[in-house]
């Protein structure tokens, strides 16, 4: 049944949130419920949209989590890889929503308590192999300062695609220095627990996952710029 709001495709693109909404989709950006009006829109809009981004080799995805994204199954808008860093963390930080605390604090979380559940998982040598694949050889000297650059670099790069919020000490909204303290987890980062849904306990699964190196998503990457990373 189509929405009560539009009735055509056409009063859909003429909505003032339409560009806005279909950029940050072509982006590879999820849309969740703190998005506000752009999550409203796209609830209005789905059944209208949904055959709009099929005709680009796209499906609009409504999680039952309550976030939106475009799912390719082809390569007509591009695709953007994510990094084995970015993986790692994105695990990392799904791992941290569904922990109580978090949803307890709001899902905030500090910086430093991602990075210490990182290397607890999987040791301080082997993560900073696993987020910068190209050094041959371990240096404890520089371990720490490549751990700090490549989280940064990977939490900027999970930001952009509305996997988290970084925010400033105090929670006064996103940071515009290079690192965050604090970090808001949004619904969205559950697509990185997809490959262990359904297998009891998704915390516990996911932490093995992370604790084995196995980067990947239950999905296809998202959808982004034609300009590829590695593949993890």
């Amino acid at each position: 049944m189509t929405s009560a709001s539009f009735s055509r495709l056409e009063e859909v693109v003429l909505d003032p949130l339409f560009p806005e909404v279909d950029l940050a989709l072509r982006a590879g950006r999820h849309v969740d419920r703190d998005d506000g009006d752009r999550y409203s829109f796209l609830v209005d809009a789905q059944e209208l949209l949904e055959p709009f981004y099929r005709r680009y080799g796209c499906e609009l995805t409504h999680a039952t989590e309550g976030y939106f994204y475009l799912l390719p199954s082809g390569d007509r808008l591009g695709r953007r890889h994510l990094t084995a860093g970015e993986m790692l963390v994105g695990q990392t930080l799904a791992l941290l929503y569904l922990d109580p605390a978090t949803v307890q604090s709001g899902g905030v979380v500090p910086r430093a308590q991602l990075v210490a559940r990182l290397e607890g998982l999987i040791g301080r040598q082997r993560l900073v192999v696993a987020l910068n694949p190209r050094r041959k050889r371990y240096d404890e000297r520089i371990a720490e300062e490549t751990v700090r650059i490549e989280i940064d670099k990977a939490l900027r790069a999970l930001a952009a695609l509305g996997f988290v919020d970084l925010q400033e000490e105090g929670g006064r909204g996103a940071a515009p220095a290079a690192r965050a303290e604090r970090l808001r987890v949004r619904a969205p980062v559950l697509r990185f627990a997809e490959p262990v849904r359904g297998l009891g306990d998704r915390a516990e699964a996911l932490g093995r996952l992370v604790a084995e190196g196995k980067v990947a998503l239950g999905d296809p990457p998202p959808a982004g710029t034609d300009e590829e990373e590695e593949e993890p």
